[in-house]
């Protein structure tokens, strides 16, 4: 049995239905959108504006060191600037539980929330933005720690003994299947106890109007919450649309024939061999003294590591687990096709930014041969490709959409899509997934992306995008080089889009921290 377990796909949709109270009569007959929203923030109109763009945070303190404080430290300047700050994913490690928001998420952008001067008075299901915060849900948050070890263990502390897993961020309740984040988020109304408690909420929240209906008002100082797991909104004439990758994230089936056997076995033995270097880490940090600096720096260094084989391991068993695509969320696919086509038919949009979890595109050394990367580049493709034969000339020269943003990579990376031979090319991607959890490095083969494309019965492997920028760990006179950032984006007026992209950077070189100077550049 594995520590940690994520939930079905089918389980993920439907328990986020009945938090949010999905297509309710009451929300029915009032002709509710539950995926749209408005920021009304009385800016929203204005072509030019700047937002922020974290992702891969809810770590708490390591051994003295606070990444994600230092990286909102960076972004404090720039608050006053930008009109809102969008996550991309993974907002609480390791397993999404409710415990840990308060030391990993409220204490760390206390300065982004009403009453944050006072942290232990402010609870994770009750924040109040003063900039509205926008995440999307990553794989982090959906994670639990299986029943059985809870109900054999008795605590969180026992537990974390009897793995060998020393100051691992586990919590006693796991995310719940999501419910953590839901609660922090999401206009949770299914926990409203009197039944004239919804009606009555539904009317005062669902005040703004959009094409598609009534929709949730978004208020900065005022406890309003997202409509969604996944939602789109408007402002400056930018359609945005936030994105649950974790519900279309399931690899092809392995296929039935001599080959797919083949390609079973490998990976079966490739779960055996990570997990005895599981078993050989976990003894390693058995010897390790936290108390002693070195050491302490060194089990940080064997936690990362256990995290990526996690990864791993969940991977794998995705790919030896599936059987047929049933799990994949088309309802959530179809609408953002739906809506792609609608925001190219409406005068008033000058672009459209994509945002989610999992990279289709990316160079850092432990994703790019993920099936869960190829699926949802597969289904990305799939649905844009739908979306340019639907709109024919429309489209001419420009991308479908003008920016994709990532999290779950842990890195700040920009890449730009080539000639894909889809309807994904030509498009610029940057991954903001290095604002808390330990850096990785770039993949060695390079920042060339290339794909295997099978076609009428042949063959081909071409370029499918280039990285332009990667900031990631690295080693310079055998020092560790561990930069953690965000991301600024300015938005300049006039169409088609342009981007004036700002990276934040604080980099720890041993002991000492460091703001990196990072040059803007433009896309």
């Amino acid at each position: 049995m594995n520590l940690i377990t994520e939930p079905t796909i089918p389980v993920k949709i439907q328990k986020m239905r009945e938090r949010v109270r999905w297509k309710h009569p009451s929300i029915v007959e009032r002709g509710i959108d539950q995926t749209s929203m408005v920021i009304s923030d009385r800016q929203d109109d204005n072509p030019e504006f700047s937002f922020l763009v974290i992702g891969d945070t809810g770590t708490k303190t390591h051994y003295g060191h606070h990444p994600q404080r230092q990286v909102t430290e960076l972004m404090l300047p720039h608050k006053d600037e930008c009109r809102f700050v969008l996550h991309t994913g993974d907002v609480i490690y390791t397993v999404g539980s409710k415990e840990y928001y308060s030391d990993n998420f409220i204490k760390p952008y206390r300065e982004f929330l009403v009453g944050g001067d006072n942290p232990k008075r402010l609870t994770y299901d009750r924040m109040v933005f003063n900039l509205p915060f926008l995440p999307v849900l990553g794989n982090h948050d959906y994670y639990d720690v299986p029943l059985m070890y809870r109900v054999i263990t008795g605590s969180t502390l026992q537990l974390r003994r009897l793995f060998r897993y020393k100051d691992f961020e586990i919590g006693w309740h796991g995310s719940n299947q999501g419910d953590a984040y839901a609660r922090a988020f999401l206009d949770y109304t299914a926990a409203l106890k009197f039944p004239e408690e919804f009606p009555r909420h539904l009317d005062s929240q669902y005040t703004a109007k959009t094409d598609t209906g009534r929709c949730l008002r978004y208020e900065p100082g005022k406890f309003t919450r997202l409509p969604n797991r996944y939602y789109t909104f408007r402002y400056g004439g930018i359609d945005f649309f936030a994105l649950d990758s974790n519900t279309f994230n399931t690899p092809s089936p392995i296929p039935a024939t001599q080959a797919g056997d083949i390609n079973r076995r490998e990976l079966e033995k490739r779960r055996q061999q990570i997990e005895q270097e599981e078993l050989q880490i976990l003894a390693t940090c058995d010897k390790l003294n936290a108390n002693i600096p070195a050491e302490a720096e060194q089990l940080d260094e064997l936690s990362a590591k256990l995290d990526q084989i996690n990864e791993i391991k969940i991977d794998i068993e995705k790919q030896l687990a599936s059987h047929n695509t049933t799990d994949i969320d088309f309802e959530q696919l179809d609408w953002l096709r739906n809506r792609l086509i609608a925001s190219w038919h409406t005068s008033a949009v000058r672009g459209r930014i994509i945002y989610f979890h999992h990279p289709p595109y990316v160079t850092e050394a432990t994703k790019w041969d993920q099936a869960q990367t190829l699926a949802v580049r597969h289904r990305l493709r799939w649905v844009l490709e739908q979306v340019a034969e639907t709109l024919g000339s429309l489209v001419k020269e420009r991308p479908v959409v003008d920016l994709i943003l990532n999290g779950h990579a842990h890195c700040l990376e920009y890449l730009r899509t080539t000639n894909t031979g889809y309807a994904d090319s030509h498009i610029n991607c940057i991954i903001s997934g290095g604002s808390g959890r330990r850096p990785r490095r770039q993949r060695p083969e390079g920042t060339e992306l290339m794909e295997t494309f099978s076609e009428l019965g042949n063959t081909s492997i071409r370029k499918v995008a280039d990285s332009h920028l990667f900031v990631g760990r690295s080693d310079y006179l055998f020092q560790k080089q561990l930069p953690y950032s965000a991301v600024r984006i300015d938005v300049q007026d006039g169409s088609p889009l342009k981007f004036i992209v700002r990276p934040l950077i604080a980099e720890r070189v041993g002991e000492k921290w460091y703001n990196r100077h990072s040059e803007p550049f433009v896309i």
